[in-house]
């Protein structure tokens, strides 16, 4: 039998979303074995004062299998 937790991260990147959510789950594999999937739930954008897009930010869950 396993057992799985879910956490919920947010990840920014001033490059992409796909960027973003490349660098949060790298950063949670730093700290976290065993992350088997995750599901973006939002997708946002911070925009700057001259209306460019600054960051892409992504609000995702992880799914890790605890040992």
């Amino acid at each position: 039998m396993s057992v799985a937790k879910v956490i919920e991260i947010t990840s920014t990147s001033p490059g992409s979303f796909e960027d973003a959510i490349r660098q949060g789950i790298s950063k949670a594999q730093q700290s976290i074995e065993g992350i088997r999937g995750a599901w973006v739930s939002e997708h946002k954008v911070i925009i700057d004062e001259d209306g460019s897009i600054k960051h892409f930010r992504v609000d995702m869950k992880l799914t890790f299998v605890l040992d």
